[in-house]
């Protein structure tokens, strides 16, 4: 299976400051990686440096087979446009419909109306609103609106979703249908997604491998299963003992 994404001891820092140092995974094709951590381990600055918005100091990235570690812009923007970005807060415009915010990423690209309007309804279908086409996004939940941001980033056929805390604006029940949304997209289209969050239980529900980070490097990696059954970094540790995967004594496992 080839891989999707190949990073070799990134680095990125601010000032003296790093805010990811040495920093190596791959994820395979058709995959689902959750990168956890909390606030200021570092997982926004990584998902930028993925998307090209930020240009590492030090390392290697290799996105579908392209090193786009130190590309002209122009190389940059061919690559983001088989990256879908998905947002916390949406990044909806609120002057323009479901169906237009939909299908602007292909009306940058010079598609044209008819094609647009019409691939733009069928995304709507696939995320389930369709009867939505028309409607303004102040007229939208939130989880409507997120599923809104999904269509839109599988506008341009992307071969790698990021989602950057996709999950953290929304209520448990939403969040849970969002999930199940993602994973659906995941085995119907074999599209690889990488999940940045600070929610353990997001990880459990969709991801197939987890990047635990802390202080801006990679304490820990490895199969959901095992990090959750069996987490070798205090990090993980922490982290599972605070949203109730595991007990005060580290010693009892609970399954997953």
């Amino acid at each position: 299976m080839t891989n999707i994404i190949e990073v070799s001891k990134l680095t990125r820092q601010f000032g003296d400051t790093p805010a990811v140092r040495d920093i190596s995974f791959t994820l395979a094709r058709g995959d689902v990686l959750a990168v956890i951590g909390r606030s200021g381990a570092g997982k926004s600055t990584l998902l930028r440096c993925l998307n090209g918005l930020e240009r590492p100091d030090a390392g290697r990235i290799v996105i579908d087979g392209e090193d786009i570690t130190g590309g002209s812009e122009r190389q940059l923007r061919a690559v983001r446009q088989r990256i879908g970005m998905i947002f916390q807060h949406f990044n909806l415009l609120s002057a323009k419909t479901v169906l237009d915010n939909v299908t602007l990423p292909l009306k940058l690209s010079g598609v044209g109306r008819a094609e647009r309007r019409a691939r733009g309804l069928e995304l709507l279908d696939t995320v389930g609103l369709a009867d939505k086409a028309d409607a303004y996004p102040a007229r939208l939940s939130g989880g409507q609106k997120q599923r809104v941001g999904i269509a839109r980033a599988l506008a341009c056929d992307p071969v790698l979703l990021l989602c950057d805390e996709a999950t953290s604006a929304l209520d448990p029940e939403t969040t849970l249908s969002v999930l199940e949304l993602l994973r659906g997209i995941n085995r119907q289209f074999g599209l690889s997604i990488v999940l940045i969050t600070h929610e353990m239980n997001v990880a459990r529900q969709i991801a197939d491998q987890v990047l635990v980070l802390a202080n801006g490097h990679i304490v820990e990696d490895g199969t959901t299963q095992s990090i959750f059954k069996n987490p070798r970094s205090e990090e993980a540790r922490l982290m599972l003992r605070a949203a109730g995967f595991l007990p005060e004594d580290d010693n009892v496992r609970l399954s997953v």
